[in-house]
């Protein structure tokens, strides 16, 4: 038994960030029914596939759900969401609010219909704020919360994350909301309203650290946390390859010195504490970088394991099936679907009493419209049901 058995999870949302966070859900135990457009959510038709409409974005938010077509256009659509809405304890959408009164989706018509409801708005920006109501994707959030700008100040260059962090990271947050909503409901009886805006929770994500002096009063510093955005902070070149290497503490720092040949630096001022090497990381990491350019990977990965020094190979994306701790804990999935052939997944990352909740093929667009239907009593029973 899962965490959420029992617990149905109406996802409206697209792209991304909703998918993701219902995703998490549904491996943790959620019924969670994906209710699309005729047209069907547009990652279906993002990135390689062997079938129409199952595009590898797709594949990678959306496993385990249900797939229901709605037209919410039409009095019958909407009608049935209704209905459903019934039986769920969460209702999740990315619609701009704007539009939901038209349609009748609003969060005070559909909590005053199921006052047990927790009803989730995955929004750009807080309603409350003059950009309440714009839209908002991934690369705007990043411009707009201090990501671009923080990869300028490391290497000079504006740019997005390689990643989509602003979708991903909201996501987690609203997954963490949903579930204390739940909470919430299961000690008072009744559901809530939750908000969950991207640009808020890009900016509270990015200044976890790099608000920094900025906390006090006049402030203290710049933002900006120094160890993070100087350049030399990525993998260092050794003679054969790169090596991931951190050492952080007095002690790391003077084993290295010594190990690296040169034991002065090691009573060095700059070097001497935490906050020195915060204010001289520059060129400290510099140094570093020097002193591993010139010995090999697998030398530089013995010398750390006797100073006990965390250091690793680095892997790039197309090792990390091969990983020997990810094979050994069995993290790839492989799921054999009739038509599609085998198809390989990350697993779930976290596990319950020692056992990770399997991964579920993604759905069909509109493959359960019918057996949803019959369950809310607008079919009649499916056969095999």
């Amino acid at each position: 038994m899962l965490p959420l058995d029992g617990i149905r999870i109406l996802d409206l949302s697209t792209v991304v960030l909703g998918p993701y966070a219902s995703q998490m859900l549904g491996e943790y135990g959620a019924d969670v029914i994906k209710i699309e457009t005729p047209e069907g959510d547009s990652t279906r038709r993002t990135g390689p596939s062997t079938e129409a409409g199952m595009g590898a974005i797709f594949l990678g938010v959306n496993r385990g759900k249900r797939s229901m077509v709605l037209d919410l256009k039409t009095a019958q659509g909407r009608e049935a969401l209704l209905r459903l809405v019934d039986t769920a304890d969460v209702l999740m959408h990315s619609i701009r609010p704007q539009k939901l009164e038209a349609i009748g989706l609003d969060p005070e018509t559909l909590r005053a219909r199921h006052p047990r409801l927790v009803y989730v708005g995955l929004h750009g920006f807080a309603q409350d704020g003059p950009y309440g109501g714009l839209p908002a994707y991934d690369d705007i959030i990043q411009g707009m919360s201090g990501c671009a700008a923080l990869m300028e100040l490391q290497t000079g260059t504006p740019q997005y994350f390689p990643t989509i962090a602003a979708d991903k990271t909201t996501g987690l947050i609203a997954a963490n909301a949903i579930l204390a909503a739940i909470v919430m409901r299961e000690r008072t009886g009744k559901g809530s309203y939750v908000e969950v805006p991207m640009l808020e929770s890009m900016v509270a994500f990015n200044l976890v650290e790099h608000f920094y002096g900025q906390h006090f009063q006049p402030p203290l510093a710049e933002a900006g946390y120094p160890r993070l955005l100087n350049p030399w902070r990525r993998p260092y070149r050794t003679t054969d390859g790169y090596l991931c290497a951190m050492p952080y503490t007095d002690v790391h720092w003077r084993r290295f010195f010594i190990a690296a040949g040169a034991p002065e630096l090691a009573a060095d001022e700059r070097f001497s504490d935490i906050s020195a090497r915060t204010l001289n990381i520059a060129a400290l990491y510099e140094l570093a970088a020097q002193f591993i350019a010139g010995r090999s990977t697998s030398a530089w990965l013995e010398t750390f394991s006797q100073l006990e020094i965390p250091a690793s190979t680095m892997n790039r994306l197309q090792d990390l099936q091969q990983d020997a701790h990810l094979r050994a804990t069995g993290f790839f999935e492989t799921i054999h679907d009739p038509d599609m052939g085998e198809l390989c997944f990350p697993g779930v990352p976290v596990k319950f009493n020692h056992c990770r909740p399997p991964v579920a093929m993604p759905p069909r667009l509109g493959q359960h419209t019918d057996e949803i239907l019959a369950e809310i009593g607008l079919l009649p029973p499916l056969k095999n049901s």
